[in-house]
């Protein structure tokens, strides 16, 4: 099956499709032997020989790992201030990257992929693939609170989405709530329930679209089902352009 140029970069690891795109067009990619300079350019990926800057180049096989982030571990592929990223948690399967991201302090679900089209399609805002969380806050909060919380909390970049919010459990210094966000910005639930006035003092995510974190322990990792992979593009695809409704 023939596809597009730019595409089968993308799937070899050399940049991102628009990367990609800018690539070919700078005469840097050749087609068994002649250069081409248009990202739409359909090759054979079991017959054609394709080069960027006279070396070959092949897709990578997919990985696909699901990792329990423990705190300490910064989401990324390096760190300039030397801190240890999730990176060091998992064995070296190619270029993985993580879906996504995770404070430092933050705990949970984590994906790592050299799949950078199922990663669009799990973080791009117009898709509201849902995030869920065990959320440790101080205080216990009121129902009204936990209304603000569902219907959306003003913050300095403006108002956040509807979530789903529940009451997992209260007790005398705290409670612990559920809470599924179909949006995702820097630190959102951190300054959602600081802006409410029951700050986070534990924060995991357990679930990513159908997929849960279930027991796996933290620090550990392992490798998705071809059916959770299968199940995680489809919640992508459906593109969920459809707010929730707050919901307590």
């Amino acid at each position: 099956m023939r596809e597009r140029l730019a595409r089968y970069l993308a799937r070899s690891g050399v940049a991102s499709r628009r990367r990609a795109e800018a690539v070919i067009a700078a005469g840097r990619v050749a087609v068994n032997g002649v250069v081409v300079t248009t990202p739409a350019f359909d090759v054979d990926p079991e017959r054609d020989r394709v080069t960027v800057d006279g070396r070959p180049v092949r897709p990578e096989p997919k990985v696909y790992l699901m990792l329990n982030k423990p705190p300490g571990y910064v989401s990324t592929v390096s760190d300039p201030q030397g801190r240890p990223t999730v990176l060091d948690l998992v064995p070296r399967m190619g270029r993985l990257y993580p879906v996504g991201r995770l404070d430092a302090e933050s705990e949970g679900l984590l994906l790592l992929t050299n799949d950078g089209e199922l990663s669009l399609l799990l973080t791009h805002p117009r898709y509201h693939v849902p995030k869920t969380y065990r959320v440790w806050v101080a205080g216990v909060p009121t129902r009204a609170v936990l209304g603000r919380l569902a219907r959306g909390v003003e913050l300095e970049d403006g108002p956040t989405a509807p979530a789903r919010v529940r009451m997992v459990r209260a007790g005398r210094g705290g409670a612990v709530l559920e809470m599924t966000l179909y949006e995702g910005r820097k630190r959102q639930i951190r300054r959602m329930c600081a802006a409410v006035g029951h700050p986070v003092r534990r924060l995991v995510r357990v679930g990513l679209g159908p997929l849960s974190l279930g027991d796996l322990p933290s620090g550990r990792w392992r490798e998705l089902t071809s059916g959770e992979v299968a199940a995680l593009r489809r919640a992508g695809l459906r593109g969920r352009r459809d707010r929730p409704e707050p919901d307590l």
